[in-house]
């Protein structure tokens, strides 16, 4: 007689089989598949005849405990979570850490940047302004001092700081790879503020402004200004890691007395030629800033293998010397410049 096998709903579907054929074989032969207790059938069992109460463990209170959970995780309190919003305050921005614009002029007249991002402030720190600001200023007192009027001594002021502004801009597009090595502080272009792109098309600008400005006092005295910036840029690129370093100096400094003597007010005035021994002097006197300047470089300079003359006597003489002797000598330049000027004048 074939025999079946059933399974009973709610048995684990690992249990062992052998105690099924046990009971199946334990059971008379009716002519029936395993009998129920009376009638011969199994009562299904539901999920709803299982009580809530009772776990396969035996636990009597999982069930209730199981419910409360779900309760709290379908129906948040509102209330608790406003109050740990409320409570939370690590993640909030205080007040006015926000990028806001610094105040005073900055803020004022380029919209509120950092001084860092604003451009026309990166141009003004790449300019050498010390050097521009202090050469202006000279030349305009000795155009007061030889005679010219107010107007022609202030034009003669504004074009000599417009013509150092573009050798500073220009000096530090050369260096830009250089003070960028020595990681040099104080330079825009070297620390990525300023792009070279942007520094060249001030110069433009500012050449643009130049050339009005030069020959303004004299077509021939605005032509050797002119020739005077385009010297100290070609020295910018030309002899200046060698021993003939200063030439650019000597000769741009010796073309600031021909402005001045040639110039007037106007396009077609006409001056006269320098005097020979100013011309002299001021060569010397650019000398004298050429060292001065390069003191504040010389190690960066020995670094890259430079053997100009300011560098060569440093190594023999020490930078704290060589910055002393360079002040007595520029001094005494000075001197001798207003001694003479005084005694034969700025013109023949």
């Amino acid at each position: 007689m074939a025999k079946t096998q059933r399974w009973r709903r709610g048995r684990p579907a690992g249990e062992d089989t052998a105690s099924t054929q046990d009971a199946s074989t334990e059971a008379p032969a009716t002519g029936q598949d395993e009998a129920g207790p009376e009638d011969g059938s199994v009562p299904d069992v539901t999920p709803d005849d299982v009580p809530l109460d009772t776990d396969p463990d035996g636990d009597p209170d999982l069930e209730p405990e199981l419910a409360a959970d779900l309760r709290d995780l379908e129906e948040p309190d509102e209330d608790d979570d406003l109050d740990d919003l409320d409570d939370d305050t690590s993640e909030r921005p205080a007040l006015g850490s926000f990028d806001e614009p610094p105040s005073g002029p900055a803020g004022f007249l380029f919209g509120g940047k950092s001084p860092a991002e604003v451009v026309p402030l990166q141009l003004l720190q790449a300019a050498h302004a010390k050097q521009a600001i202090g050469t202006s200023l000279a030349m305009g007192l000795v155009a007061a001092v030889a005679g010219r009027p107010a107007r022609e001594a202030g034009v003669v002021l504004l074009t000599v700081l417009v013509g150092q502004t573009i050798l500073g801009w220009h000096n530090d597009i050369v260096d830009r790879r250089r003070d960028q090595s020595h990681a040099l502080k104080g330079k825009p272009l070297a620390m990525g503020r300023l792009q070279p792109e942007t520094v060249w098309y001030a110069i433009v600008v500012a050449t643009l402004l130049l050339v009005p400005l030069a020959i303004t006092t004299g077509i021939r005295a605005g032509c050797l200004y002119l020739a005077a910036v385009a010297v100290g840029m070609l020295g910018n690129v030309v002899l200046r890691t060698g021993f003939f370093s200063w030439w650019s100096w000597a000769a741009s400094y010796a073309l600031l007395p021909a402005y001045l003597s040639y110039g007037g007010w106007g396009g077609q005035a006409v001056g006269s030629a320098p005097e020979t021994s100013i011309v002299v002097l001021s060569a010397l006197l650019g000398i004298g800033i050429h060292f001065l300047r390069a003191v504040w470089g010389l190690v960066a300079d020995n670094e890259d293998g430079w053997t100009y003359l300011p560098l060569k006597l440093g190594l023999k003489l020490g930078a704290t010397r060589l910055l002393a002797l360079a002040t007595v000598y520029t001094v005494v330049i000075v001197i001798l410049l207003l001694v003479t000027g005084a005694r034969v004048g700025l013109s023949r």
